[in-house]
């Protein structure tokens, strides 16, 4: 017998690769992906009890074959019964293949993210289903994750890969002109991802593990087929470097801890020294991008033996590049925090300024939050305490909720 952990980890990497196969066969995404994600389910029910098979991608080709091939027979059938017309149309050849007729696993998997990514789809799109062509999640997996119902994602992938279809996409890599712009799509959803496990944009907990350890899988794999992509290695090198934390940000009841106040034997050594290498290693080669910049900071911060001993002028000079780089509000929020740890909190402040007028930050959240921060490293106390709740008004994840209401509450017990 094999656990059905064990089995459940199989089944995610070879997913991408039987719907590649299958794509590439036959076309018809939609109709693929659907038959393979029954073939995940017969073998997550039969495997534990029965043992893998011995080539178990070529088992799941089969069956996923088998069930496209009833499919389109009682497709076909239906359409003879309404037209009353006897169609010969000729038999679907047997599906698995000789072992030498298979495309390298990887190409499949490759073209498979960037068909996922096609312009056609939004973000929300892209990233459900990246998590389920290329993720082998189920549709129950993907909605709890992100706390809608499972009828709402069943009909937001559904329609993703109907999209695809209308505009005519091919299961073949884009053209050179249009590689970069989809690979830096596939970088972001795959980046998206994982914010949205680390740290959850709703909800009761933290963090969603699943999301998390299923985009640093997706990077791993990428990396691995684009290993001189210096982005690439920059976004793997960022996820582990960032995930490190993550036994440390909760305290015994759920509640986040900030980076200053974390117990720093707790993080992950073995990912932070993965993680520190490849980003020195892409800078040494690659110019760098927003990612390598990213995880060049996460490692400063990584490398830093206590809270006090943070080279803070180091993180300031790559903020100032990432904001070349690109400038967004969020770039901004964090380089002012970095800022007011080494010219003080009037001049952290200052850099939030421009925030207020820009769209894209003007009542977020994390603007009143660092806002607040750098109001009580200020001594301002009132303004640091109204700049705590304004945050907790405007965050639907409870954790930080309650973390900025517990800021906001101490401010109020020292007055």
């Amino acid at each position: 017998m094999t656990s059905p952990g064990a089995v459940e980890e199989l089944l995610r990497g070879l997913a991408p690769q039987v719907l590649g196969v299958l794509v590439r066969w036959h076309g018809q995404f939609h109709a693929c992906e659907d038959a393979v994600q029954e073939a995940l389910l017969a073998a997550a029910t039969r495997w534990p009890a029965e043992g893998v098979p011995e080539r178990p991608r070529s088992w799941l080709v089969t069956v996923a074959g088998r069930r496209l091939t009833d499919e389109w027979r009682s497709e076909r059938a239906r359409r003879e019964r309404e037209v009353a017309v006897a169609v010969r149309e000729p038999a679907y050849a047997a599906v698995a293949p000789p072992p030498e007729e298979e495309a390298p696993a990887g190409d499949d998997t490759l073209r498979l993210l960037f068909l996922c990514c096609h312009p056609a789809l939004n973000r929300p799109a892209q990233i459900a289903l990246t998590l389920r062509a290329v993720g082998g999640l189920s549709t129950a997996e993907i909605a709890r994750a992100f706390l809608v119902p499972e009828a709402t994602m069943s009909q937001r992938i559904r329609r993703a890969k109907q999209r695809i279809e209308a505009a005519g996409a091919r299961f073949t890599l884009p053209a050179p002109a249009e590689r970069d712009e989809r690979l830096r799509a596939v970088r972001q959803v795959l980046y998206l991802i994982f914010n949205e496990g680390y740290t959850a944009s709703s909800g009761p907990h933290l963090h969603r593990a699943e999301l998390t350890a299923e985009a640093i899988r997706l990077a791993r794999e990428l990396h691995r087929l684009l290993p001189d992509d210096g982005e690439v290695t920059g976004l793997l090198a960022l996820m582990l470097l960032t995930d490190a934390h993550r036994a440390a940000r909760t305290g015994p009841a759920g509640e986040l801890v900030p980076l200053a106040e974390q117990d720093r034997d707790r993080w992950d050594r073995a990912a932070i020294v993965e993680g520190a290498a490849l980003v020195t290693e892409a800078l040494t080669w690659s110019l760098p991008g927003p990612y390598q910049i990213q995880a060049a900071i996460a490692a400063v911060h990584a490398e830093a033996a206590s809270a006090a001993e943070t080279d803070w002028r180091q993180i300031v000079a790559l903020y100032r590049l990432l904001g070349v780089l690109a400038p967004n509000p969020m770039v901004t929020l964090n380089q002012a925090v970095a800022v007011a740890m080494v010219d003080g909190p009037r001049a952290g402040l200052a850099l939030l300024e421009p925030l207020d007028a820009d769209e894209r930050a003007a009542g977020h959240h994390r603007l009143a939050a660092v806002r607040a921060h750098l109001l009580e490293l200020a001594g301002e106390a009132g303004a640091a305490r109204a700049a705590y709740l304004a945050a907790a008004r405007g965050t639907t994840s409870l954790p930080e909720r309650r973390y900025l209401e517990l800021r906001a509450a101490r401010l109020t017990a020292e007055r």
